[in-house]
């Protein structure tokens, strides 16, 4: 049975909600400390000192504080993001007057990528604002900005709503965008390049999870590596705007240079580091199989 363009788009969804559950629930700890990193640096020596002050002061349960908005952003975020990969990717093809069957170059494929990041960000601004203060809490209640009763989805969602309205969501979506539209082109770059090397001259389809999972980690280290300085810059906005008014973007960048140096653009790199290949390699050994599983169940049918 040949795929409609709709059937495809709905499958790609599905594949790419699967993958975004499997990235979460695999790397929330570390996007935990990354988050407290970035927003508080201060606070902490590195890596192990986040890692045991959180397990202390608020045990095991701390790592996973976000959670759901973690899994509804990356689900949301992932969702989009390949369903409108399979868009992008005709529309690269027709600027390119290639056949729609035509196979894409890997430079290509992460072009497509890059075009569909855009629309995810749209979807991912919003959880990812309210997943970024549910995951600073503690020290935001440390440092008395906030009474210790927001502490749950429903009540940061209120305060947004209070205070900002609904705009209030999309605090940092410049950030957002700046981040996703380059980072995605060195994301799926990353990930095409790896899987070609690994095939070697074999068709790309033949890869086990072994090497989906190692392409995978290549593309989320090719990410963060481009990106993680912006994603530091919306952190910050996302968080800190919830108790004053916060500086926009070149604002937020100046004032953490002038008052904490360069370095402090790069709090949290190693847990997000550490993340990239088990997080990453889950989402596309997830997303290519169920999407390998459902094309094989649509062809049946």
């Amino acid at each position: 049975m040949k795929s409609s363009p709709g059937i495809q788009a709905a499958i790609d969804l599905t594949a790419g909600a699967a993958g975004g559950t499997a990235c979460v629930l695999t790397g929330q700890p570390f996007d935990t400390i990354k988050v407290k990193m970035q927003t508080f640096p201060d606070m902490y020596k590195g890596f192990t000192d986040c890692f045991l002050k959180t397990y202390t002061q608020v045990g095991l349960r701390g790592f996973y504080r976000g959670t759901g908005p973690a899994l509804m952003a990356y689900v949301a975020e992932n969702s989009v993001l390949f369903m409108c990969y399979g868009f992008c990717q005709q529309f690269v093809r027709k600027m390119a007057g290639l056949d729609k069957q035509a196979k894409l170059s890997d430079l290509q494929t992460a072009t497509a990528g890059s075009f569909a990041s855009a629309f995810a960000a749209l979807a991912l601004c919003p959880t990812e604002l309210v997943k970024c203060r549910l995951q600073t809490m503690h020290e935001m209640e440390m440092s008395g900005k906030i009474a210790k009763s927001h502490n749950t989805i429903w009540s940061v969602v209120k305060s947004i709503l209070k205070k900002d309205g609904p705009w209030g969501f999309y605090h940092g979506l410049s950030s957002t965008l700046l981040q996703e539209v380059p980072g995605y082109f060195f994301f799926f770059g990353g990930y095409e390049l790896s899987r070609s090397f690994f095939a070697s001259g074999r068709s790309k389809d033949e890869l086990g999870p072994v090497h989906l999972m190692l392409s995978g980690g290549v593309a989320g280290i090719s990410l963060w590596l481009v990106v993680f300085p912006v994603d530091c810059i919306k952190s910050r906005i996302q968080v800190l705007s919830m108790y004053g008014k916060q500086a926009g973007f070149i604002g937020t960048l100046l004032s953490i240079v002038t008052n904490e140096g360069i370095a402090a653009l790069y709090s949290g790199l190693k847990a997000t580091m550490l993340r990239a290949v088990p997080a990453n390699g889950a989402l596309f050994v997830v997303y290519e199989y169920s999407r390998k599983m459902m094309m094989n169940q649509l062809e049946a049918d």
